[in-house]
């Protein structure tokens, strides 16, 4: 049986598009050192607008 990863152990990066974080994803397993952008939108836009911030 295969073991299971928590959620929460994933790794994130931040999208240089929109600024948000993005987990990892099973479909970028073999390429996740080449992805830079959480969606086909952001990665078509390529920074057109400013990241967001987000403050706590």
């Amino acid at each position: 049986m295969a073991r299971m990863i928590k959620k929460a152990d994933l790794p994130k990066k931040i999208c240089p598009s929109c600024g948000l974080a993005f987990e990892w994803r099973r479909k970028w397993a073999k390429d996740w050192n080449r992805v830079k952008f959480c969606s086909e939108r952001c990665r078509r836009s390529k920074g057109s607008t400013p990241p967001k911030v987000i403050s706590m």
